[in-house]
């Protein structure tokens, strides 16, 4: 995947208007005082599953479900749900998801050498083995 640095600044400033609609939307109900960081990673497991749920006994490993109007359109709300906790979670904690994605990556790069991982599903841990 390729670097764009347009679609990138484009995905910061959207995440940033997205985390303040969020503050928002959570303000104007009230709802602050429910979103704690046990309460929201809960919320988010559950997206999560949601969505696993949807390729669960897929024959075809997710290819039939993509091409279903009606499952592709649940699939898009459960990214978007999981999308907007991990969000709500980062923004509570005071994380920039910018930096902490990016250190994350860093710390990849590091555990799986391109020379030692390419082309192979092992864990860091057996790439030696």
């Amino acid at each position: 995947m390729g670097s764009n640095p347009i679609l990138t600044l484009r995905l910061i400033m959207n995440i940033d208007k997205i985390r303040k609609r969020l503050e928002k939307f959570t303000k104007d109900r009230d709802w602050e005082q429910f979103h704690s960081p046990k309460n929201l990673s809960m919320a988010l497991s559950v997206e999560v599953a949601e969505l696993v749920e949807i390729f669960q006994w897929s024959n075809s490993g997710g290819l039939d479900e993509i091409t279903d109007p009606k499952k592709r359109e649940k699939i898009k709300e459960e990214i978007a749900d999981i999308f907007i906790y991990l969000i709500k979670i980062s923004s509570k904690l005071d994380f920039d998801l910018d930096v902490i994605i990016n250190e994350k990556i860093d710390r990849n790069e590091k555990k799986y050498p391109i020379e030692k991982s390419k082309g192979k599903s092992l864990k860091y841990n057996e790439l030696d083995e």
